[in-house]
């Protein structure tokens, strides 16, 4: 089967393309899925480049078939999965090898599809999707009356945490890095977007908040906005730093918390909020019916074939892309 693989960390230049891969053998509560549609990721990058070398929440290790995110329908199941069968229809993220014609991926992982979800829009939304699902529902608990920051919100998550947030009715400040991306965050329903400014951001955040701060901000950049996010808070606020591609704050002194207004800071991770079968499943659910039901939507911006996924991943690395680019497999 083809596949992209690599077996040392890197650049771009150690993605080895194999037509000769052989197709994995579903082992104890996995299913194996013939691919159809693969999602492309900043994770995807990461694992290149090694920053999941030592993790233990994303535990992937050398040699690896690329590609984090996929969707495509079950051949085979292992004895002990009882919940999938072949024939069914499946998404899933965080469970490595979507880069291939082939996938053995954890059964627990795996939501079915609604039949009026194509592959595409499952494959582009289960990440993202699931991502921004619980970070609004189970980390921020967002409410109707409320108020929050998005970092990035023209990126793909941002722009699905804005959605959801406007459909909880809550107040939502964004921020980014170009007029264009601003525009993308009003669009879907931001009342103010604005420029990082060199972290000028939060004293506009405190004067469009009559001096009191939101109560949550989702920082995804780390480094470049984290300690002027706290600023932009409210006392007693909660500061979600879900992200650091900006790079990682290394002294953090929680001393700055408090100095802040008491405020609530937490780097939580999707894998710990996809536990098991039936929580992969709500949440996938909750987010197909949104889509369904037009209150959610995923921007695929590039649709590209199993040769052209370098490029799409060239492109997401250098920040260019704001959607979300998926690859027919």
């Amino acid at each position: 089967m083809r596949a992209l693989a690599i077996d040392r960390y890197g650049g771009p230049d150690v993605v080895q393309r194999r037509d000769d891969a052989p197709v994995p053998a579903p082992g104890p509560g996995e299913v194996l899925v013939k691919v159809a549609c693969a999602g492309i990721n900043f994770m995807d990058i990461h694992t290149r480049q090694g920053k999941y070398a030592d993790s233990r929440t994303y535990p992937v290790r050398l040699p690896c078939t690329l590609g984090m995110e996929g969707a495509g329908v079950v051949v085979a199941a292992a004895d002990d999965v009882t919940h999938l069968a072949p024939g069914q229809r499946v998404a899933w993220c965080i469970a490595w090898g979507s880069f291939a014609e082939y996938a053995s991926i954890p059964a627990r992982l795996a939501a079915t599809i609604p039949d009026a979800i194509g592959f595409d829009t499952a494959a582009a939304a289960m990440f993202q999707g699931c991502t921004a699902h619980y970070l609004v529902h189970d980390v921020a608990r967002l409410q109707s009356g409320g108020s929050c920051l998005i970092h990035a919100a023209s990126g793909s998550i941002g722009q699905l945490i804005i959605q959801m947030a406007r459909t909880l009715g809550v107040t939502v400040y964004a921020t980014a890095s170009t007029e264009e991306k601003c525009s993308v965050a009003r669009r879907l329903g931001a009342a103010s977007a604005l420029l990082y400014d060199n972290g000028g951001f939060a004293e506009r955040i405190r004067t469009l908040t009559d001096g009191q701060g939101v109560d949550v901000v989702f920082d995804s950049l780390g480094k470049a906005t984290l300690r002027d996010s706290l600023r932009a808070a409210r006392t007693r606020g909660l500061i979600v730093n879900y992200g650091n591609v900006s790079g990682s704050v290394k002294d953090l002194d929680p001393y700055e918390l408090g100095e802040a207004g008491s405020l609530f800071l937490t780097r939580p991770r999707l894998a710990d909020h996809m536990a098991d079968a039936a929580t992969v499943q709500r949440r996938a659910d909750d987010v197909f019916a949104a889509i369904l039901a037009g209150k959610l939507r995923v921007d695929i911006s590039e649709h590209l074939d199993f040769d052209s996924i370098a490029q799409g991943h060239a492109r997401i690395e250098a920040r260019q892309q704001i959607g979300k680019a998926v690859a027919w497999i």
